[in-house]
């Protein structure tokens, strides 16, 4: 993925991890506390924010053709949610808990006085705490902006249809709109005929800040469940293998007749004809997988010629596999396609006896050139191992 892509979804995961810290201090929430109401109220702008940046960066031109429109949808929603619920925490603290702030020593001016991003028109902070009448303004302005957000949050999700068929959202969006409605009919006064101020925006601030750190993988073990596979260089899904053999390999008065080379698995290099291993089965590129039962398919060269060096006279229990090569894999279609050749011919003949010397000459040609390109493939095969051995093998 891009940096872009990165960035946004760091900072979508971000946002999540707010609104857990939102929901942590929303069910620590005592009843009754006055500033506890307002950092509540201030933790939900702080979430609202946060999805805001999200949004931000989805409609970055690099992004926004990319990122699903029931994402982008999402996000929006919360921006308006959590900031309408800023402003109903905001209205319950200023109207339903404004009465325990006479004896809590300062804390709640304190509080309110870092609460807006501007001061209320026309209030004095100190006389709103004092004087019922202007806090009931001031949170029935809030609890007005709140019902905004909610509308706007609800008018958003029926703009997705994926976002529709979600019951839960649907409901909790509702839920919300209705409590604030609630609470505003209830603070709302028949002989009110002043005109509803502005409430000022609510400053986001947050008691725990979301840390990144980078994992560090090296301080956990984990199991590969691909172990028991062997290498991956070797067994994967990229080659192809004949069916799993077994063979049972008893030393003779020459040795075990074969050559071994690399490790992890170990390959049969060379089997000697005539020999122990070639009586056996075994056969120059079967890869060894088991000896006498124990996988070895990890095993290093020294511990498998070890083991075979240490084994009784009743023999060992091999079981090899063979890496199926395209040259192996072609043979049935090559196999046919001479037959068809071959059938091509006989009906040429019959059909112009005199005109199949061209032909003729020409077939053959490619015979001798396949037979003479078979047979010095067969001579490179065995006389490799036993000719010239490498370092890395060894004859047994």
């Amino acid at each position: 993925m891009s940096a872009a892509s990165l960035a946004m979804l760091v900072r979508l995961m971000i946002a999540q991890v707010q609104e857990c810290v939102f929901e942590k201090v929303l069910l620590l929430l005592p009843e009754g506390d006055f500033t506890g109401h307002l950092q509540v109220a201030q933790e939900a702008a702080r979430v609202s924010d946060v999805y805001a940046l999200v949004l931000q960066s989805m409609s970055q031109s690099l992004l926004k053709d990319y990122v699903p429109f029931s994402w982008a949808t999402m996000v929006q929603v919360k921006v308006e949610h959590f900031r309408a619920l800023s402003h109903y925490y905001a209205a319950v603290a200023l109207c339903n808990h404004a009465e325990s702030t006479e004896h809590d020593d300062g804390a709640g001016e304190r509080a309110l006085l870092q609460f807006h991003v501007r001061e209320p028109e026309g209030v004095c902070l100190s006389d709103l705490l004092k004087d019922p009448e202007e806090r009931r303004k001031l949170g029935k302005a809030h609890l007005r902006r709140a019902i905004i957000r909610h509308e706007e949050a609800m008018r958003i999700h029926g703009l997705c249809k994926i976002l529709r068929k979600m019951d839960i959202l649907q409901e909790v969006l509702s839920l919300t709109h209705k409590r604030s409605l609630h609470m505003y009919s209830e603070i709302d006064h028949e002989d009110d005929f002043f005109e509803t101020a502005e409430a000022p925006n609510i400053h986001s601030k947050t008691q725990q800040k979301p840390d990144i750190k980078t994992p560090d993988f090296c301080s956990v073990r984990v199991t590969d469940i691909f172990h028991r596979l062997g290498p991956l260089s070797v067994f994967s899904a990229k080659n192809r293998w004949g069916s799993q053999r077994h063979v049972h390999l008893v030393r003779g008065e020459g040795g075990l007749g074969l050559t071994l080379r690399g490790d992890s698995p170990v390959l049969i290099a060379g089997v000697v004809p005539g020999g122990c291993a070639a009586e056996a089965g075994l056969r120059e590129g079967d890869y060894i997988v088991s000896v006498n039962g124990t996988d070895c398919k990890w095993a290093k060269h020294a511990e498998v010629v070890q083991t075979l060096k240490t084994c009784s006279e009743r023999g060992v229990e091999l079981s090899v596999i063979t890496l199926l090569t395209p040259e192996v894999l072609g043979q049935p279609e090559r196999k046919a396609a001479l037959m068809s050749l071959s059938g091509d011919k006989e009906n040429s003949l019959q059909r112009n006896p005199g005109g199949t010397r061209g032909r003729g000459s020409l077939l053959t040609w490619n015979r001798k050139k396949s037979g003479g390109g078979a047979s010095k493939r067969l001579g490179s095969t065995f006389s490799l191992p036993f000719g010239n051995l490498r370092d890395s093998e060894s004859m047994y």
